[in-house]
């Protein structure tokens, strides 16, 4: 298959990779078609690519009380899908759910909303785009994490 690169353009998508303060990750589980995903979907004409993720996390896990950590930037993937070759370009940003673990409102029936560690994303998740995904994340989240309490002798 040629590099996507290479290929036009199909369409373009965007979607977020959430995380707990516990470092737990959300991946959607879809029965129906055998897949472990990150919430993303299709970007609308006139959408912005922050606010297609927000909408699509929302409509396809319930979970709509995000704060927005980063941006993780754009790749190209090729795949084939009936018959041919489609090209996405994919926009991913990180946020972080602070609230309850349970969705804010319903999820799309699809899906089943799931919190797992980093470790288990990455080998759960069935398409490997996804999987960088979740190691950009990683990364990203490392960068923002707070500084370690420093305690200088082991006075109080």
């Amino acid at each position: 298959m040629p590099s996507s690169d290479a290929l036009p353009l199909d369409y373009r998508a965007a979607g977020g990779v959430i995380v707990r303060p516990s470092q737990e990750v959300l991946v959607l589980e879809r029965p129906a078609r055998g897949e472990i995903r990150l919430p993303k979907g299709h970007i609308d004409p006139g959408e912005a690519p922050l606010q297609t993720a927000l909408r699509e996390i929302a409509e396809e896990s319930g979970f709509q009380r995000l704060r927005l950590l980063a941006d993780l930037g754009t790749q190209r993937v090729a795949f084939p899908y009936q018959g041919r070759t489609w090209v996405r370009e994919e926009h991913y940003f990180l946020f972080l759910r602070e609230g309850p673990t349970e969705p804010d409102t319903a999820a799309e029936s699809q899906f089943i909303p799931r919190w797992v560690s980093w470790e288990t994303a990455e080998e759960i998740l069935s398409f490997e785009p996804e999987r960088e995904w979740v190691r950009r994340a990683r990364a990203a989240w490392a960068r923002h994490l707070p500084p370690a309490p420093f305690h200088a002798g082991g006075h109080a």
